[in-house]
């Protein structure tokens, strides 16, 4: 017994020396007060793919970016959600690289390397939670607080207290990578705020040039006028691509004169005409506007599902984000270079005035079905206080972030299956839902199920052809150009995950 007890004690030394070694790292971490999972996912996965308590870190920090991109709609976007991926997964991916044999980091290389004893599951969470801190503080201020709890639910200090190795490297590593992207171009700390002077032909109440972007007064015709967001997003740095303008689009059709060709705005008005249950719900699942993650958000849900679905680690999440996040920061860079560089109409705008006076058939609004109308009347199947985005067409957002997200997930996974799904309840639609006295829409439960991921990103710019939001053209064409963006992506991520000259092991 006495032998046991000295072995026992022989142990409980060897832990105090480890714990006070790694600064605390090595420890039961004892739960803070509960960080309320809020804003949530407006529709959540079918089998339990959804955010968890069980999650591990790189999860629940993706999911908290989400949260505070839902939580502020006025102040986000498709563009500024892309890009808080990009940056908040570096910050993670950098703190992490030091824990492992090969990695190295975007910003300090592999010059953090620690040795082998301290390459633990408890430091690199540490490491990458005080990290993802950091660079959410540093993009979403006002969640200062929601932050601060999750912190403290993980059992880490946010007032400067803890100075141990794990989280000196992720407080330093976010701080080197926030910097570097508060002069990237974007104007974050000028609040987003286009810096090029850009100035649309059209006005809310004038259509000038009738193949130019024109912005709308929301509610139609009585609301406050658009304003283009973030048109500067050209000048952001990108992660893989060589620049903005790194890949070709054919652009919008065009007749043998060199014109543009009606061929888009014929074509969308005619699918438009009659949508059934299971196209309108597509059309509302994939709109991603306010109080939603927005396009780029949407792959990350699925990136968090499939990694679930799977029980992959830590460490293949912490590399599956990295470049995920990269790749949709990339095509939103590239999806708003071609969209204001063209600055090309909107369905909205290009089907009434190419059908002005002419009658054709268009969704009549809420509950009103569908019927005759002028053609400077048609309106598309969204909700009258969105109506269409805040900036030119082509190419189309979601058909880019979607290629983007599915060829990197795709390659990650070695696989293109997913078989995730989500389903819409009857009388649950956004737009149309069950009143007293209306039943709403969809007349019965609809399904909308992804075999693969392919079919997710199909399905996504199909959608927004459905809601009378992009032309077959701007959605083929981005869909390749996101699929060439997540490549790009794919390859510079490696150069920093397994790189030729690994460094000191």
């Amino acid at each position: 017994m006495r032998v046991r007890s000295r072995r026992g004690l022989t142990t409980v030394l060897v832990a105090a020396v480890l714990l006070a070694s790694f600064g605390g790292a090595v420890r039961a971490q004892v739960a803070g007060p509960p960080d309320p999972d809020n804003p949530p996912p407006l529709y959540n996965f079918n089998n339990g793919l959804g955010p968890s308590k069980g999650d591990n870190v790189v999860l629940l920090w993706n999911e908290e970016l989400l949260q505070a991109i839902r939580a502020n709609p006025g102040g986000t976007g498709p563009t500024i959600t892309a890009r808080a991926l990009g940056e908040a997964h570096t910050a993670m991916f950098d703190a992490w690289a030091p824990y492992d044999a090969r990695a190295v980091g975007t910003r300090y290389g592999g010059s953090l390397r620690r040795p082998v004893v301290e390459r633990t599951p408890e430091n690199k969470a540490k490491a990458i939670s005080f990290a993802a801190y950091a660079a959410l503080v540093d993009l979403f201020p006002s969640r200062q607080n929601d932050l601060a709890l999750q912190m403290k639910e993980l059992g880490y200090a946010t007032d400067g207290s803890d100075t141990s190795m794990p989280a000196t490297i992720g407080t330093m590593v976010a701080k080197a990578v926030t910097d570097y992207r508060h002069k990237d171009g974007a104007n974050q700390l000028g609040g987003y705020a286009d810096t090029t002077g850009y100035q649309p032909v059209n006005t809310p109440d004038q259509v000038i040039d009738r193949w130019r972007w024109q912005p709308l007064r929301v509610p139609l015709g009585t609301g406050n006028p658009q304003r283009a967001l973030t048109p500067q997003w050209a000048e952001v740095v990108p992660f893989g691509m060589r620049s903005q303008f790194g890949h070709d689009v054919p652009g919008p059709p065009r007749l043998p004169n060199g014109d543009w060709s009606p061929e888009d705005i014929v074509s969308l008005e005619r699918d438009t005409e009659f949508l059934d249950d299971p196209s309108r719900m597509k059309a509302e699942y994939w709109a991603d506007g306010p109080r939603s993650e927005f396009p780029p958000g949407h792959w990350s849900l699925f990136a968090q599902a499939m990694s679930r679905k799977r029980g992959d680690s830590l460490d293949d999440d912490v590399k599956l984000f990295f470049t995920l996040g990269n790749a949709l920061m990339d095509a939103s860079i590239a999806a708003w270079a071609w969209k204001f560089k063209l600055d090309f109409v909107r369905p909205v705008t290009g089907i009434r005035e190419y059908f002005r006076g002419q009658t054709i058939v268009s969704w009549l609004g809420p509950y009103k079905g569908y019927g005759p109308v002028k053609g400077e009347s048609w309106i598309p199947y969204q909700e009258l206080t969105v109506v269409t985005p805040p900036f030119p067409e082509y190419v189309s957002g979601h058909s880019t972030f979607s290629g983007a997200g599915a060829r990197v997930v795709r390659t990650f996974f070695g696989t293109d299956n997913f078989g995730a799904s989500v389903t819409i309840r009857a009388g649950t639609s956004r737009i149309e839902p069950r009143t007293a006295t209306k039943p709403g829409s969809p007349a019965r439960d609809v399904t909308l199920s992804w075999p693969i991921f392919s079919a997710a990103a199909g399905e996504a710019g199909q959608s927004r052809r459905y809601g009378g939001i992009h032309f077959p053209s701007g959605d083929l064409h981005g869909r390749g150009l996101g699929d060439a963006i997540g490549g790009d992506a794919w390859t510079k991520a490696q150069s920093y995950i397994r790189p030729f000259s690994p460094g000191p092991i």
